[in-house]
Order: structure tokens, then sequence, then C-alpha cells
């Protein structure tokens, strides 16, 4: 059976950092999905869908990563990394405090992983960029949500400990090996 592994964490918390070392080491991972659909939106013009259209900016994230969902299925990959998961979305809508239909939480409880590697904030490596604005204090508040939204949906969360990126990807795959 295939193992849906998600990285989730606050904004600059190293996941896709992790992510692109998975990549190196031969791992099938998923991207980010935001970030893709930030950049579209400002070719459009938009400077910060999120922002500005948080419900429309959300239902893209939530068609992204169930399209990344659904693609990982007709993987023959025994291990598949995602950059987030489907749970996210709502987590980031109850942390602006949004309003969203109830098809949200039904799908983060249809679609399940099957292990949560969360990554705590980490202030020596925070940063802002284009896509990433979300101050460290902003990413340890989205935190919380995040830690409350997949406990509230029965998952058990490892924490990846702080370190260099080698061993981080380390902890990660000898989490995985060791069943």
């Amino acid at each position: 059976m295939q193992q849906k592994i998600v990285l989730i964490g606050g904004p600059g918390t190293g996941k896709t950092t992790i992510i692109n070392e998975l990549i190196k080491r031969g791992f099938y991972c998923m991207p980010e999905v935001s970030r893709k659909v930030t950049l579209k939106a400002k070719k459009e013009g938009i400077e910060q869908l999120f922002l500005t259209e948080p419900l429309l900016f959300s239902k893209m994230l939530l068609e992204g990563r169930e399209e990344q969902y659904n693609k990982a299925q007709n993987l023959k990959e025994e291990i598949v990394f995602f950059d987030r998961g489907i749970p996210d979305v709502h987590a980031y809508m109850n942390y602006f405090n949004t309003i969203y239909p109830d098809y949200f939480i039904e799908k983060s409880n249809t679609y399940k992983y099957t292990k949560i590697f969360h990554f705590s904030p980490w202030k020596e490596i925070h940063i802002t960029d284009n896509e990433r604005y979300e101050s460290f204090e902003e990413s340890v508040k989205i935190d919380t949500f995040l830690i409350t939204t997949y406990s509230e949906l029965g998952y058990e969360l490892i924490n990846v400990p702080f370190g260099s990126v080698e061993e981080r990807t380390n902890f990660i795959i000898n989490s995985l090996s060791c069943e």
C-alpha cells in the first residue's frame, strides 16, 4: 500500500527545502500548490490573491491539492511526499477567520494521509519572499492552527527536530523505515 506523507508547519519552517532534498534522493514529491496559485494570480494582475479573495484562493488550493492526491493514487511509487496537505487549506481559513463551505472539511476526511511530519517555527531559518509574506510571529500563529486542524482529524504528528537539511531529511526517512 502506498504511503502518502505530508510535511506541515507554518511558513518558512524548512518544508520545501526538505522536499527538494527528498527529490535529490530519488523520492517522488508533490510541490507546494500555493506558490503556483499566487504566481498565476500575479500574472493576472492580482498582487495578493489570498488577501483580496481568500475563499477563491482557498478553493484553488483545495482543487490543486486534491488533484495532487489523485495523481499520487495513480503512481506506482511506494512513498509520495506532499509539501502540505488538504487539511492545510481549512487550517489557514480558520487562522484568517474566514467562513468556508463544509466540503473543505469533508475533503480532509475523504483524502487521508499515512503520516504527518510537523516542522515547528524556527526563527533562524525563517525568511519572507515574493510569495511568502508572513512574519515569524504570524508563522507561529498559523502553526497552532495547523496542529489543531490535523489533530482534530485524528492524525498523530511527528515533530521533525531542528538540524541540518541532511539531519532533518534522514530523520524523516528513518521514521518511515522503522515500520
